[in-house]
This record gives C-alpha cells, structure tokens and sequence, in this order.
C-alpha cells in the first residue's frame, strides 16, 4: 500500500488537501481533510497498514495523469523523427499517462492489419498507455462500421482496440481525405465510437496558397500560413461537420480548434447535439500569429495558429468549460526538416511535454481553477473513451502527477525527450514542475 499524504488534491469537482490510497494499482480511497472524520480515518487506516509506504507531500499538487487523445507518435514508417519508444517518454515527462495516436503513419492505420502492428509495437516499447484511431478513407467506411461493432477475427482485433475513427475533412498525410458526402454520412452514423475530425476546407486552402505562390513565388513569409489555412478554411469544413453530428447524433470531437467563430459555431451545436466534444490544443491557447516572425517554421502547424483574439477567445471557453479536452497534437519533425522555406517545411509541432505547465500557467496568468484544468487534461477524455483511468476517485487506475505548482520553469531543448530534439515552447517559463508520475500506482518519473 501507498498512501499519498496530504497533497493538494486536483479535480474537477474540487480543490482540497487529503490522501490517496493506493493498492494493487488502483485508487482504494480518497480521503479529504476537509472531511471531520479524515485525522480518524487516517488513525485507523495507518493502525491497521504498518507496512504502507507514507509520502509526505505537503505543498504539492496531485493531479489525474494526463489523457491525450491526439497525438502522432510516428511510427511506423517515419521514425527517423519519432517513434512510439522515445514519444511516449516526452509524454510521461509531460504527465501525460494514456495516449490515442493518430492514423497517418506509413502505412496510414487504415485496415485491421495496420492497426494490429501498432499495437504490437506499442505492448513492446511504450511507456505510457497507448491506444489507437483507426483512419477513414473514401473507400474504407464498411470496413471500419464492421470493426467497431464486431471487430476482426482473422487478425484479433476488437471492438476495445479501437479508441476512435479519425476523419480528414482537409488536406492529410496519405491518402486519407474524406470527401464524399455517402461515406461522410456512413462515418457520422457510428454511434459505438468517438468520431474525430480534422476540419479544413481543401478547396479553400488550395486557392489561398496558389494565389501565395503567384504573389511570392519560392520565399513565401511565414506569416502567410494563418492566410493559407485560412479561418475561412477552418470555418467552412467544421460548419458541415457540426451539421453531419446534428443530423447523426455522432459523438464528435472537433479536433484543435483554432478560431472564434468555431467556438461560437460549437456552442450552438450542442445545444442540439450534447455529445459534441470541442477539443482545443495548447499551441492555440499560447502562440498567435504574431508569433511567425519569432519562430517561422516552428510556428507551422495545421490548423494555422490564428490571431490574438482567437487565443483569447479559446481562454474564455477554456475557463467556462465550453472546451472539452486538451489534445496537444504532438507532431514530431526533425529540425533540418522544418528549417525549409515555406512549402517545403512540413507542419507540425512536438508540444506533448509542455501541455500540463502551459495549462497550469495559463490557470495562474487568466485566474482559471484548477478544475477545469482537471476536466480538459484527463477527466472528460476519460468519460468519452470510457476509461478507468484519469479521475482521481475510489475504484480508478492509479494514475496520478505531483507536481509543484509554486515552482516555475524554463523549457530547454536539451530537456526535451522527444526525438527531434527540440519544441516551440523553447525559452519559455512556465509554471508547475513535474516531479513524480504514477502508472498504476507504479512511479515511472
């Protein structure tokens, strides 16, 4: 037995000091001081477990271990930049505990076969739980209806080795846009599963970058990125994507939104479809468009990181519970890649061992409880995946974060565990330092 003793302890629900229990991997009790019974309970529960290992921890915080539904650990096929064994170490540095990788890997994670590889390499190598969305395509929706509700005999996969279905509605990599409004409608009607979608307009975004090609030729600016994945782009894809969830009643999961219009859009959705799930990532929350001119390739990702208003309007859901979860979109390259002129430099950002500092810091600099950081980091990826890890509660996993909420930080490339080496967040102090992570109820860090 271990019994975490007297840690500031982070939920959803609250922020309290007590104890936490744990026992054969999983949480036994929680008891909070604030409770008039707790210095009894605690009496007797020491009385009758001599043999506990008591960590004092006074002035710490305890949070549920980070769930991240949106990542791109890279392997197969690209693991010159990252792989499954060197990512989920950034990971479990970040106190992120249980990851969902995304399908465009070499060969994308389209069929049965692909995904069963991955996840023999992930029993193999990870360091933190590890799941996986199986990727649609216009000609695969059958195949993927069949799996999440009957699975596949002749490769073992079931219905539980399947985390989500990923759906492109932009550009990708492979061969993985999803255009065509039949398959669009097979995919929205999947009720045994999350759908995740990935809204960009592909015309949109096609016209805008022509039109930067003519105007700029090779050199175009950085800056330009925010007008190519234009909000437009943004806007016009996840206007369908919201209806297509109205009209099915899809659990969906509006991957990194980026603009204040999508905010608005998500509001109003869900007061016609509750399931809907407004995910958001770091890099939306921190950087804006002002931040090309600094860090020019190493600001590109998709979606575009969109202006200051944008950013603050993704505070404001984020602080009134409006945004769902946290998805870093941890996206590897190595820096000879990025450092290429516009069109050349993939996008992309490794961010997945900043997301719990930069939330903590976020909650200090805009005045957030530390609840909601609580709900986005784990607990409402844990109900919509249906988990028994990331809540800090009797009967769950023993996944669990210490960390110093006093202490401030400055991020370093050489600290990264990321096999690229480095991350936008560079030179950065944040808040919150990480100093121990449970993995049922085992110290990995």
């Amino acid at each position: 037995m271990i019994i975490l003793h007297r840690p500031t302890i982070v939920t959803s629900e609250k922020v309290e000091t007590g104890s936490i229990v744990i026992e054969d991997a999983i949480i036994k009790d929680v008891l909070y001081a604030d409770a008039e019974d707790y210095d009894f309970r605690m009496s007797r529960l020491l009385a009758a477990n001599p043999e506990a290992e008591v960590r004092e921890l006074a002035g710490k915080h305890v949070i549920a271990g980070g769930i991240d539904a949106h990542v791109h650990f890279r392997e197969p096929g690209l693991t010159h930049k990252a792989d499954i064994y060197t990512e989920s170490r950034a990971a479990l540095a970040g106190g992120v505990t249980t990851v969902f990788d995304m399908p465009n890997t070499n060969p994308p994670t389209v069929t049965a076969e692909a995904l069963k590889d991955k996840i023999s390499i992930a029993e193999e190598k990870s360091a933190v739980k590890t799941g996986f969305h199986i990727g649609a395509t216009n000609s695969n929706a059958e195949m993927i209806c069949r799996l999440v509700r009957e699975g596949d005999v002749e490769t073992g996969i079931r219905p539980e080795d399947i985390a989500g279905v990923k759906v492109f509605m932009g550009s990708s990599t492979g061969n993985m846009l999803v255009d065509e409004k039949s398959t669009l409608d097979m995919l929205f009607s999947i009720k045994e599963k999350p759908v995740l979608v990935h809204c960009e307009d592909e015309q949109t975004i096609k016209e805008n970058l022509q039109a930067a090609i003519e105007k700029y030729g090779e050199e175009i600016p950085f800056e330009e990125h925010e007008n190519i994945r234009s909000r437009k782009a943004c806007i016009k894809s996840s206007i369908r994507a919201l209806e297509l969830a109205i009209k099915h009643g899809t659990r969906l999961v509006l991957c990194h939104i980026s603009t204040k219009e999508e905010i608005e859009m998500v509001r109003a959705a869900k007061s016609n479809n509750p399931d809907i799930i407004a995910e958001t990532s770091c890099n939306y929350l921190w950087f804006s468009n002002e931040d090309y001119t600094r860090l020019g390739s190493r600001a590109k990702c998709n979606p575009s990181v969109k202006t200051p208003a944008d950013r603050e309007a993704l505070r404001e859901a984020l602080a009134t519970g409006l945004i769902d979860t946290i998805g870093s979109d941890h996206a590897p390259h190595l820096p000879s890649e990025k450092d290429a002129n516009y069109t050349k430099a993939p996008s992309g950002l490794p961010s997945i061992q900043q997301t719990l500092p930069v939330l903590l810091t976020i909650a200090a600099e805009d005045e957030i409880p530390l609840t909601r950081i609580a709900s986005v980091f784990s607990e409402k990826a844990s109900d919509l995946y249906r988990l028994d890890r990331g809540r800090i509660a009797k009967g769950q996993k023993a996944d669990l974060v210490v960390f110093d909420y006093e202490k401030e930080f400055t991020v370093k490339a050489e600290d990264q565990k990321s096999k690229c080496g480095w991350t936008p967040y560079e030179g950065v102090t944040l808040k919150g330092v990480i100093e121990e992570v449970y993995i049922n109820g085992q110290k990995k860090q």
